[in-house]
């Protein structure tokens, strides 16, 4: 009987133990010192210190190039097309034929022409030669006022004939001539739409076209307050800087900038009511062909020069219903919210034109990991890796790196930087 109690008994003892030890640990767990409220770790955020420099602000507009001279090659004569004298898309020089329209029917009309002017003539002379027998013989009375007069209008009649068959010759030969088609001037050449062989009417049949290639215009829209931007600049400057020129840079579609700059030639009379634009053009050089007529660009214009603007890289602003703000870091690591002035994108860069001092400590990588007032651990960002904590990047003396474009020593001024930019619409 005894023997049975102690064997109901041993299991009962045994959940008791292990009841026991788990509060005893539990109680060590909680008056040691590195107990279970241990606080989280300081996340590791990458900054930059604002630095002002001077920054010169373009804008960029889409444009498209046109040639200055677009010639629709068209005959003047009807017939069968004989011969295409150039390869299609070539360059072609003035006068270079083009094409030769069948010539036999107007060499024949001009035969024709030359035989008929041969005949009047010839009619000229004899009726010239009956009036000259024939007017002194009016004195003597051997003839009638009414027979010299009718000899006058002869020889006028056929004068006159005479005049017209030269004309009618004349015109032969134009035609025997346009039949050869000839380039009106320098440029590049359309493919032919009319084949070898194929009919071709006068005036109304289009066998190809001529461009123009040296200099091209570019054309571009301009907003009313661009323009009024660049006028009120204009009255600014002195006198001297007003004759010169303002250069305009091309962009190509592969984000390269064309060699050659171009000209203001053309800023239309009226400002277009639908779209609050304005049509402009620029006159650019094209010694090597490299703009084709039809082309899409893009028009770098010259913007404003500001002499201590702050960039701020895309990746560390916070855009949320039209507002941007960045995380700034104080001296001792805490992170505070701050409301920005953006409008302008130079590069992957914002224009910070309100809310931002120089040399203030702003978090660019790992802004995802902070919230205003929390603790943080600033190192220099490295743009492109980790920050110089992981052996990619000089630290600075601060903390805290400088911010794109900052001059490499204090004593010496920071250059200009250049870029086109976007106007943001928020």
């Amino acid at each position: 009987m005894r023997t049975k109690v102690s064997n109901l008994l041993q299991p009962a003892s045994r959940g008791a133990v292990l009841l026991l030890s788990a509060i005893t640990t539990l109680l060590l767990v909680a008056c040691s010192p590195n107990g279970g409220n241990q606080a989280p770790p300081v996340p590791e955020v990458g900054v930059i210190k604002t630095v002002a420099q001077p920054v010169s602000i373009n804008e960029e507009y889409v444009a498209q190039t046109e040639a200055m001279e677009t010639v629709e090659i068209r005959a003047r004569v009807s017939g069968i097309l004989e011969r295409q004298s150039y390869v299609d898309g070539a360059h072609v020089s003035k006068d270079q034929v083009l094409f030769v329209i069948d010539q036999q029917p107007f060499i024949a009309a001009l035969a024709q022409a030359k035989a008929a002017l041969a005949q009047a003539q010839a009619s000229h002379v004899n009726s010239r030669q009956v009036l000259d027998r024939i007017r002194p013989l009016l004195a003597d009375h051997a003839i009638s006022q009414q027979d010299l007069d009718a000899a006058v209008a002869k020889e006028a009649v056929d004068a006159a004939n005479e005049d017209a068959a030269k004309a009618q010759m004349k015109t032969a030969e134009l035609n025997l001539d346009y039949t050869t088609i000839r380039a009106s001037r320098d440029g590049m050449i359309s493919k032919a739409l009319i084949k070898v062989g194929g009919l071709v009417n006068a005036s109304t049949t289009l066998l190809t076209t001529l461009y123009s290639v040296d200099p091209v215009y570019v054309n571009f829209t301009l907003s009313e307050q661009k323009l009024l931007d660049m006028q009120k600049r204009a009255q600014g400057q002195p006198a001297a800087d007003k004759r010169k020129a303002t250069v305009y840079r091309v962009k190509l579609v592969d984000g390269s900038v064309y060699a050659h700059p171009g000209q203001l030639n053309f800023v239309d009379a009226a400002v277009d009511p639908r779209t609050g634009t304005l049509q402009v053009r620029l006159l650019v050089p094209n010694p090597e062909r490299a703009l084709r007529p039809g082309q899409f660009v893009r028009v770098i214009v010259p913007g404003v020069e500001i002499a201590d603007a702050i960039r701020v890289p895309q990746q560390a602003v916070q855009e949320m219903q039209g507002r941007r703000s960045v995380f700034v870091v104080d001296a001792d690591g805490k992170v505070a919210y701050r409301e920005i002035v953006a409008n302008t994108r130079l590069e992957n860069d914002w224009i910070v034109e309100g809310g931002l001092k120089p040399d203030e400590t702003i978090i660019v990588e790992g802004v995802n990991k902070v919230r205003p007032g929390a603790q943080v651990r600033p190192t220099p960002y490295v743009p492109g890796g980790r920050a110089a904590a992981d052996g990619k990047g000089e630290p600075a003396k601060d903390g805290a790196g400088a911010a794109k474009g900052a001059p490499a020593k204090a004593d010496q001024p920071a250059e200009p930087v250049k870029g086109a930019v976007e106007k943001s619409k928020g």
